[in-house]
């Protein structure tokens, strides 16, 4: 291994597990690789994460100067503050989408991370910056076009941004905040400080573009969910059954998915029963749920089956996500 490439590993992955001088110890050459398989991986995800966050920069970019900006419409949470004092008081987007999410950078640095901090203020700063200096033309001022549309674009901006481990609307980090102060649920806190930014764009611009503005949050919340669940929705499926080592071979050689399996204990009764039983589990997409339905009630009837949403999964023998 090179000389270089060898004092950058000890200097940066290796250096991180020992408190040790890392430049005068000794690796081996399990060790040095192991680094070199870490580095590589991590340079891959900056890279991806680096793509992600210029796609929804240029994505918000141009929902924001494509769509909202020449009708005044305005979307939910910082975006939203920034589109309505824009509007409002003339002060330019760009400098506005700085100053609004400050205080949310400065949350993300306490409750979060600092990584995840500074990726979000460079995401934030690189959307000022298009802003400032990418022009893009008024696509249409059809009002429930720029509604959808414009939400559209801005939603997926800010799902692809997510993505890339950063934000460039700070609302939810207020909202993971407020929610560990009062106790409230972050999606409770998120419809009530909407509330208030569409009361507010109500008064300053008139009603009608308050209730376009609201379809513009609809369709920018959707995208954003879209983006960033995917668009399948996986299934996690537990199962109760006496013929448990039957369902489990045909999860595994019909349906092609893994499986775990739970050692439990029969409770029904005053004293429970102390039959042991296996409780198998399992994760599939929604479009699965109905064959593996089926299946389980070819071999069982009267299987116990639970099921619940499981936002994301990795790795095993599931189908992996795009852009995961």
């Amino acid at each position: 291994m090179r000389v270089f490439l060898k004092r950058v590993l000890t200097q940066t992955i290796l250096r991180t597990k020992s408190t040790n001088n890392s430049s005068s110890k000794k690796y081996s050459d399990y060790q040095l690789a192991k680094a070199y398989r870490i580095l590589l991986i991590l340079i891959k995800r900056a890279w991806k994460d680096f793509f992600l966050i210029t796609i929804g920069i240029f994505s918000a970019a141009f929902g924001f100067k494509g769509f909202l900006l020449t009708n005044n419409f305005i979307d939910g949470g910082a975006t939203g503050i920034s589109l309505l004092i824009s509007a409002v008081t003339e002060i330019p987007l760009p400098l506005l989408i700085i100053v609004v999410n400050i205080p949310f950078v400065l949350m993300g640095y306490k409750i979060v991370s600092t990584k995840f901090a500074i990726k979000t203020a460079l995401a934030i700063a690189g959307l000022a910056l298009v802003l400032a200096t990418v022009t893009f033309p008024n696509v249409t001022n059809d009002n429930l076009l720029v509604a959808v549309f414009g939400g559209f674009f801005l939603g997926a901006g800010i799902g692809f941004a997510v993505r890339g481990g950063a934000v460039i609307d700070g609302t939810e980090v207020l909202a993971i905040y407020l929610s560990r102060k009062i106790g409230s649920t972050i999606g409770d806190l998120i419809i009530v400080i909407n509330v208030v930014i569409f009361s507010a764009a109500a008064y300053f611009l008139g009603m009608e573009i308050a209730l376009y503005s609201m379809i513009t949050y609809l369709s920018a919340s959707k995208t954003l969910d879209f983006i960033v669940e995917g668009i399948d929705e996986y299934i996690g499926v537990t199962i109760i059954a006496t013929n448990s080592d039957e369902i489990r071979q045909m999860i595994i050689d019909k349906m092609g998915r893994g499986v775990t399996v739970y050692n439990g204990k029969k409770g029904y009764g005053k004293q429970g029963e102390t039959i042991h039983t296996d409780i198998l589990y399992t994760v599939v997409t929604r479009l699965e749920l109905n064959r593996l339905s089926l299946e389980i009630e070819k071999i069982e009837p009267s299987a116990f089956i639970v099921m619940n949403s499981v936002k994301d999964t990795k790795g095993g023998m599931i189908k992996k996500r795009p852009l995961h």
